[in-house]
């Protein structure tokens, strides 16, 4: 588990740098406060809390605050799994910072810091079908969709 803020000097559209830092005492509310647009719902949890809870309560999965400045502004958790492969889940964007570019540079920052670590040769995530505007970002990213499906969702993969 990381300790410090991970940052690669990235900004958003605002100039605000992007960093994630680890839910902690001081921080928690805030990224479990975090929430879907309506429209999004179907395809993640409502809030940041669902996330901070699964990361809390079972075991492999680690939460991040997502930061725009000193502000908190969306949730990623990431993980490793039996395989050695590492994993993205819980991927949001608070509604009011959406279409800020927030989430393209925290998942650069995620991706760039997973990929440093030493046991890491691919990354994972899964994602709704018909959530198209994750599948263009994780697309953009150059992952690619293999055949597997985990809870109903597409699995994409990165080897780095």
């Amino acid at each position: 588990m990381t300790t410090e803020a991970i940052s690669y000097g990235l900004v958003d559209r605002h100039d605000r740098l992007v960093s994630l830092r680890p839910v902690t005492a001081d921080n928690w509310r805030a990224v479990a406060d975090v929430t879907a647009r309506d429209d999004q719902r179907s395809f993640t949890a409502a809030t940041g809390a669902r996330y901070v809870l699964l990361s809390t309560m079972e075991d492999g999965w680690t939460s991040l605050g997502v930061y725009a400045g000193e502000q908190v502004v969306g949730h990623v958790m990431w993980g490793i799994d039996d395989d050695s492969s590492h994993w993205i889940g819980g991927v949001l964007v608070d509604a009011e910072q959406q279409r800020k570019g927030i989430g393209l540079a925290s998942m650069h920052t995620l991706l760039r810091w997973l990929s440093n670590k030493p046991a890491c040769k691919v990354i994972r995530l899964s994602y709704d079908p018909e959530n198209l505007g994750a599948r263009a970002l994780y697309a953009d990213l150059g992952f690619v969709e293999t055949d597997d499906v985990e809870g109903g969702e597409t699995v994409a993969e990165l080897w780095v």
